[in-house]
This record gives structure tokens, sequence and C-alpha cells, in this order.
């Protein structure tokens, strides 16, 4: 079926059930950033492939709402079908609600499957549509009648995450998070997060490429804990080990009669604005609404967690370190395509001790393909890098200790003045956020200033967040913290000592080149009262680029230093040929 076809079958759909507008997001039940095959239903209807994005469909429109990361991609992905590319210029924005408001006449009906918004979300679409006239359902699933050939739901199974990869047992951490239900006045807690989940009980899976999670869900009670998936996925040795933690398996289907069957004089602890509607509604006990405990402790890496994040960057950058000398070295005699080194990456990194996989995938964009924001080379659609222009590239590991993320952009030529002053800007961006001491109770809008002020000066600026929370051996977007402007949970989170994040601006020319450089920093304690960043990530930066007439003694100091450390740190674990590589990588200013 082309996507006019599937247009066409869920428009049927439509006019059978009385829908004037249909809602579909990109997220599955557990609100998940990334999704299984099964739950890509945004992909599937619109032929959109980024990875955030809305639809909505009405009998005679289609549009895609997505933000600036992604317009050059929807714009390709879209041109051969009726769907409309709808830019957002606010991530936060809502484009599409007050699009459905103004062309929607009062009494006619808008839609969307429950299962896939939060109940929070659901609340402010009633409300906004209510007011407007309209009807609004949220029981309306038109992917499963319409989407013949799709995937099932992801059986893999578990694993176990040591503690001595990740600080603490599972004991250990049900125990705090039920130390949070106390503070809460709550018998049960349910946690509907994958990540939440797999933190909670130090499992790990595989159903979510590039993220190590498992579909399921969990429901923390007093003295026992009850996981929501199908016991295939279990092995027996794991079945013990949980048993013998008071944790009990029901398949993954039964969570909404085991929430049905709470008794009503029991409390539960849930967050709204993560729990599914469905999910959410189906609850019989008393909820008390709040934040998914885990989703804050998770976010304090423990000194374990931070130990074996700093020596997974370095076997990082060692790998990182084959790959950029092979394609230098093989573009001597011939072009190598973007997928071909993105591959050449994941190899490299997949020698590493502990390596599981990528943590997303890469992002490879030479020339106009770097200033495309969020662009994945594939070997049926990508171009060669030569042996000139610019490069960007964005890649990052899972290891069992650890998650990396990290972006470099070089020139394989003399660049011009203006790529010089493009580059030299973001840098100065970088170091500045990098070197930024702070008070306790800082926001992350408040530090992402500091990434933008040196661009700002010259009438530039870039469309996406400066950083986000990493996890461990997790998802590599990982809440609640982060950098950005405006007023999010990324934009509003304070910045506290143990969460490890990404520092990345950068700057896009359209059709030319797209600059980015990305460090992760875990924040450390200063002076009493006062934080600030240690760099972990520990690998060259190229210096061919910058124009040392905007470079301050200061800034110039920290590049110096910063190559020192990743020689003196990543250089041991190397041999000769790429020691010798490092080193000239590294020379001083």
């Amino acid at each position: 079926m082309t996507v006019n076809d599937r247009l066409t079958a869920l428009r049927g759909w439509m006019r059978e059930e009385k829908i004037d507008a249909y809602i579909i997001p990109s997220s599955d039940p557990h609100q998940s950033e990334y999704v299984a095959e099964h739950w890509k239903s945004r992909e599937w209807i619109s032929g959109f492939t980024g990875s955030a994005g809305t639809v909505v469909v009405t009998v005679d429109y289609a549009g895609v709402w997505t933000d600036s990361r992604y317009f050059l991609q929807g714009e390709m992905e879209t041109a051969s079908s009726e769907f409309e590319l709808q830019k957002m210029h606010n991530q936060f924005g809502n484009y599409y609600r007050d699009w459905i408001i103004d062309n929607l006449s009062s009494g006619q009906t808008v839609a969307v499957d429950g299962e896939l918004f939060s109940n929070g979300q659901c609340d402010m679409l009633k409300k906004a549509f209510v007011s407007e006239g309209l009807k609004f359902r949220i029981d309306a699933d038109g992917i499963s009648p319409t989407w013949t050939n799709r995937a099932a739901i992801p059986m893999n199974e578990i694993y176990v995450h040591d503690a001595k990869y990740a600080g603490k047992t599972r004991t250990e951490r049900l125990n705090e998070v039920r130390a949070k239900m106390v503070e809460q006045k709550a018998d049960h807690h349910l946690t509907t997060t994958l990540d939440d989940i797999g933190w909670t009980l130090n499992i790990r899976g595989t159903d979510i490429d590039f993220n190590p999670v498992a579909v399921c869900y969990l429901v923390v009670s007093k003295t026992y804990s009850t996981l929501f998936i199908d016991k295939v996925k279990v092995p027996v040795a794991i079945q013990n080990e949980l048993k013998a933690d008071n944790i009990y398996l029901r398949p993954y289907t039964e969570i909404v009669a085991y929430l049905n069957q709470l008794p009503e004089i029991d409390t539960l602890l849930v967050d709204p604005l993560i729990c599914n509607a469905y999910l959410y509604r189906a609850i019989n006990a008393q909820k008390v609404n709040g934040n998914t405990p885990a989703k804050y402790l998770k976010a304090i890496k423990n000194s374990t967690e931070i130990a074996h994040s700093k020596s997974s960057q370095i076997k990082d950058s060692v790998g990182m370190a084959k790959a950029w000398k092979w394609l230098e070295d093989t573009l001597k005699s011939r072009n190598v395509s973007e997928a071909e080194f993105a591959d050449k990456l994941a190899e490299c990194r997949g020698h590493q001790a502990h390596y599981k996989s990528e943590s997303f995938p890469a992002i490879i964009g030479y020339k106009g393909n770097g200033a495309i924001i969020h662009y994945h080379p594939t070997h049926d659609a990508c171009h060669d890098i030569k042996n000139n222009g610019m490069l960007l590239c964005d890649s990052g590991g899972q290891y069992l200790d650890g998650t990396t993320d990290i972006t470099r952009t070089v020139s394989f030529t003399d660049p011009t003045d203006q790529q010089k002053l493009h580059y030299t800007l973001v840098l100065k961006g970088m170091i500045g956020l990098s070197m930024a001491k702070f008070p306790i109770g800082t926001q992350g809008n408040q530090l992402d200033t500091l990434a933008r002020m040196h661009l700002w000066q010259h009438g530039l600026n870039y469309g996406h967040g400066t950083g986000h929370g990493v996890g461990f051996f997790m998802n590599v977007h990982e809440p609640p913290q982060g950098f950005a402007p405006g007023n999010s949970m990324r934009s509003n989170t304070k910045h506290d000592a143990g969460m490890l994040s990404s520092n990345e601006p950068g700057y896009y020319l359209e059709g030319e080149y797209g600059i980015r450089i990305e460090n992760l920093m875990v924040v450390v304690e200063d002076k009493e009262g006062w934080l600030k960043f240690d760099t972990i990530t520990l690998f060259p930066i190229a210096t061919n680029l910058i124009d040392m007439d905007f470079m301050t003694t200061t800034e110039t100091q920290w590049l110096n230093d910063y190559h020192q450390e990743t020689y003196d740190k990543v250089s041991p674990q190397m041999d000769e040929e790429h020691r010798l590589w490092l080193k000239e990588k590294c020379r001083a200013l």
C-alpha cells in the first residue's frame, strides 16, 4: 500500500466511526521516544520517519506537524504523498491542536487512541476542543483495523544488569521507590515508562532498537511488586531471582484487569503526564497524582555509575579513533558513503568490551546533509563523503558500563572564512557551558543561554535544545534535565550533582553544511552552594576550523587542557599507530 492508499483506508474507518479529525502521535502506550515497529503508526500512515511528529487526518486533509530538526527531512519524505508538512517553530507549541480548532466546525468529532496519549495530554486536548464546541473521543484505534501487515509486539528475552555496574541492587532501588511512596501516602505505584522499570529492577531488554528496554508495566506495592510481562520473555533463572525479591509476573495484557480490581480504599501513585489515558482511567484505587519516583532517582548517577561512565567514554574514544583514522586513510584513494562510515563506527565500537549496540542510529551528514539535524543515512539513500568539504558525525554506543553520545564536525579541506566563523561561535558556546559554575537550583533554560550567546551576537541561532539527560546503559535521551529555552520539563528542571547531560550547540546552513560539537558532562559539587560540570567525553575537537581571532586566551587554554587530558587518558588504551594519530589531533594551539 502507498501512503495515499493507507490514507484512503483510514478515512473509510473514520467515516464508519463518524470521526472528523483523527490524531496520530509518535508514541507507544509507554510514552517512549523511540518505539518498537508495532507502534510506528505515525510513520506507517505518513511515510515520515523522523522520531518526533504528529499526524492529523480529516476527510480532505492530511498533515504532519514536526519541529525544525526535521524540516528538511519532512519535506523530502512527504513530497510524493497527500501529506503536507506543517512546520512547528517551537517543539512544545499547540500547533496541530490549534489547526483542528481553526478548521473544524462546532459539533464535529476529534478522536485519538487513548493508549498512545498520556492522560494529561487527553485532558488538555479535551478542554481545548470542548470549549470550541467540538466533541472528543479517546477510545478510537484506527490503526489496528487498517494496518494489515503490522509487526507483533516484541517478545525478546530480558537480562539482568548486574549491580557491579549499576552500583545498587534491585532491592535497594525498590526501597528508594517505596520511600517516595511513603512520602506520597501511596499503597501502590504504577510505573509505565520502560526505562524507569528497567532501572528499578536492574533489568534490560532488546524490544526497542538502540534502547536496552523491555515492553512491560510495573506496579510496586508495599511488600511486593507485580511485573506485567509475558513469561516467555523471562528466563527461568531471572524468574527465580524476581520471585526471591517478591516480584511476581503476570501477562502484559492483564494490566487493565489488575488496575480495575485494586481496592477502592487503596491509594496508587501515578504520573498523569506519563501514564496513558486508557490505563489511567482503569485505576480503581484512589489516585495520588505525582511524579514517577524512578525518573528523578535515576537521573542522579551514583559514584559507581559515574566511574563506569568515565571508563566507557575512554573505550568509546578508542573505537571512534579507529573509525576516524580509517576514514581519513580511505579517502586518500576512494570516496566513502555516509552509510559505510556509519557501519564502520558501529564495527569499531563493537570491538570494545561490554558493547551491546549503538545508542541511536548514527547521524552522518556530508556537506548539505549535515544541515538536516537528525539525518540518518541508509545504503539506499545517502551521499558519498569526499576528500573535501565538511562532515558532521553524531553517534554513540550502549555498553553494559555506560551510554555514550558524541558529535564532531570536521573539514577535509581548508575551510572558508564563513565556515570558520560559524564553527568557532559554536565551539565558544560549547566551551562556555562546559566551564560554567552555577548556584544550586539553576535550571536548564538559564544555562542554555551560555551556549547560544556567541551565535546570538552575530544574529544566528539553532532550532534544538542545547542538551539532554543521558542514561546509564539506558536511553540516550533521558528526562528530566537538559538545556533548552522556553518552558518545558527539560528547561525547568534544576541541575543537581550526579546528573549526566549532553552539551551540543550547533549551527546549520541549509544546503551547505551543519556544525555541531557535543560532549557529555556530569554535574559535580564546587564550593558550598555551587555546582560545575566535569566533561567526561574525551575525543579530539577539530582545530583547523577554528578562527583564532575570535578565541579568548581562557577558551584556548580550556581546549588545550581538554586535548591534553584526552591524550593522557585515551592513548594508553591504543596501539602505536592510533596513538600517533591521537597525538597529532590533540596538538596544542
